[in-house]
């Protein structure tokens, strides 16, 4: 989707809660706050939850409904917003403590290469947490998108993961409404 399509979704309707996605809180509710990027932010609701926690948090997204959305929220004034393409938009190298990559699906090289400057971007011990859903989801899960080239895998993943410490790189389950969506988990640390 082009950012054009992203705009006429969000004009539509607000397309998710205010609430961070469940295991993206449980593994990041006890970090201690930093600097963090979230990458294809959307609507800002991780880098809003983020800033609420004390973090210095970007939100960068190709979609300007998106973000205006986010912009309209309470305690916006605490995000940094960037309306930017994520395969262009660039951090200082070792600038960051958090890169959160929620469901950015890209086909690869583009979605390898975002990755690999996103783990540059970390500084020693940061952390890169990607969830995104997963191509076992086409057969095995609910939702998400039907494209086989833009969703993620473990075996798609290898290459990131391997710049990384990693903790987890997993097919994990996700409850919908409809039913149980699978997606990937990327967890992991740049070494020090």
């Amino acid at each position: 989707m082009q950012a054009a399509d992203w705009d006429a979704r969000y004009a539509e309707r607000q397309q998710w809660s205010g609430e961070p996605n469940p295991l993206v809180a449980e593994l990041l509710a006890d970090l201690p706050p930093g600097d963090a990027v979230d990458l294809a932010a959307g609507e800002g609701r991780h880098a809003l939850w983020l800033a609420g926690l004390g973090w210095r948090a970007t939100a960068v997204d190709f979609s300007a409904t998106g973000l205006a959305r986010g912009r309209a929220r309470p305690d916006a004034d605490r995000v940094t917003w960037v309306a930017a393409d994520v395969t262009a938009w660039d951090a200082a190298p070792s600038s960051q403590d958090l890169v959160l990559v929620a469901y950015l699906h890209l086909p690869d090289p583009p979605m390898t290469d975002v990755l690999r400057r996103a783990v540059g971007w970390l500084r020693p011990g940061g952390r890169l947490l990607l969830l995104g859903h997963d191509v076992v989801n086409l057969t095995a899960g609910v939702g998400g998108p039907q494209d086989p080239a833009i969703l993620h895998g473990v075996e798609r993943l290898a290459p990131v993961a391997a710049l990384l410490d990693v903790d987890r790189l997993a097919t994990v389950p996700r409850a919908t409404p409809a039913g149980t969506a699978l997606d990937t988990l990327l967890w992991g640390r740049r070494a020090r």
